[in-house]
């Protein structure tokens, strides 16, 4: 049973930054390409960003692009999303989740496996 476990998230002002956390046990981690996608209450769960199962591609939404940085730490099971420059909109619920695929999809409907999120809030 592949298991995923966000941490990170909190409350920063606009402009600031958070670093989230994903581990993953369970499973080899190298195999999974892996996503980060957000959710505000009410709202579909939209993507945000994905990294290939070597790290070799990144991908991100138009949103975030040169803001947020998604990056794998093979050696321990971890990805992780540098968010700067925060503004309000980013607000939501952050997941991760985990795709058995070289490449990544903008798609959560292609991931396998998903964490219980981590809130962020922006405030203005």
């Amino acid at each position: 049973q592949v298991q995923l476990v966000e941490s990170g998230g909190g409350l920063v002002q606009t402009g600031g930054s958070l670093r989230l956390s994903c581990v993953v046990s369970g499973s080899n981690f190298r195999r999974y390409a892996m996503g980060w996608f957000r959710q505000v209450p009410g709202k579909e769960r939209d993507f945000v960003a994905a990294i290939s199962y070597s790290g070799g591609e990144t991908w991100y939404t138009d949103s975030v692009k040169g803001r947020f940085t998604i990056s794998r730490d093979d050696a321990k099971n971890l990805i992780f999303l540098q968010m700067n420059s925060l503004k309000p909109e980013d607000t939501a619920v952050y997941y991760c989740a985990a795709e058995p695929s070289v490449a990544g999809d903008t798609d959560p409907n292609d991931y396998t496996y998903w964490g219980q999120g981590t809130q962020v809030t922006v405030s203005s």
